[in-house]
């Protein structure tokens, strides 16, 4: 299944966008969800081809995962496996190109790179350096292909060569995380460790390992993902009901959190989206 859009805010995961800018011009943005064989793997294919007469510039919370990344910008190609960003990442498009990129599910590009996440947390690598020589044909693919959906369809060939079967202790943490993301309740780290059925020390290592952070880290990024998605509504809910929502003691250490990660407070924020 493949979703179109000529804007960026209407096809992507609202939580994790806290802003972008209206194109001035052509972008095209689609995503496509994997075959069933490679689901367990990935959360989605995405294509953005664009042709601008002014920048386009977007701000976002990644979610906690791995991906791999293909653009192609005035002439140059960058084909990099890119780890989890901790930070909030910026994205500035302008002229012409191309992008694709394969977004894993959280923990599940370990087993492609054969060593613990967090070696790449805020950090990339060569296609081929990870994927193998192979990669590069498929790169040069990619940029020959003459649709989005050709993209997709080379991708999955490719792809489906690679992945491993899933091994059980990285599914179970896949599992852990994608639990704590549809589940605002959980709020510390010994309920994430309770639902895993796991003690506290080997949890912490298998999150550095699988994922690329501490589970503390996965919390606070879903519950500012959902705050950042709440104050961006028409009426956003007050501060101090948010912060109780989201498991802070005060609204005092939601605020100190939001800005560290989101770089403004949070009533600048949602003052700023009624603005925008």
């Amino acid at each position: 299944m493949v979703e179109s859009t000529s804007k960026l805010r209407a096809a992507a995961v609202g939580c994790s966008v806290l802003w972008a800018s209206e194109p001035d011009g052509r972008l095209d943005v689609r995503r496509s969800v994997p075959s069933q064989e490679l689901a367990p793997f990935i959360h989605h294919y995405g294509s953005v081809h664009w042709n601008l007469r002014s920048p386009f510039v977007a701000d976002t919370l990644p979610d906690p995962g791995g991906r791999i990344e293909v653009e192609l910008r005035s002439g140059v190609c960058r084909a990099e496996v890119v780890g989890l960003r901790t930070g909030r990442y910026g994205t500035r498009r302008t002229g012409r190109g191309q992008f694709f990129i394969v977004q894993f599910r959280a923990a599940t590009l370990q087993p492609l790179l054969g060593a613990a996440m967090s070696s790449l947390t805020d950090r990339s690598l060569p296609v081929a350096r990870v994927l193998g020589t192979g990669a590069d044909a498929w790169v040069r693919a990619l940029h020959s292909a003459r649709s989005p959906e050709a993209e997709f369809a080379l991708t999955e060939a490719f792809l489906r060569e690679l992945i491993p079967v899933l091994p059980a202790p990285v599914a179970a943490i896949r599992n852990v995380v994608e639990r704590v993301a549809a589940d605002s309740t959980l709020c510390r780290v010994e309920q994430v460790a309770e639902i895993a059925a796991l003690d506290m020390r080997t949890l912490q290592r298998r999150f550095r390992g699988y994922v690329g952070v501490h589970p503390k880290w996965v919390i606070q990024r879903y519950r500012l993902q959902e705050a950042a998605l709440q104050l961006r509504a028409a009426r956003p809910v007050a501060l101090a009901r948010l912060a109780a929502d989201l498991g802070y003691a005060d609204q005092a250490h939601f605020a100190r959190d939001f800005r560290r990660v989101v770089g403004s407070p949070p009533g600048h924020f949602a003052r700023a989206q009624t603005t925008r």
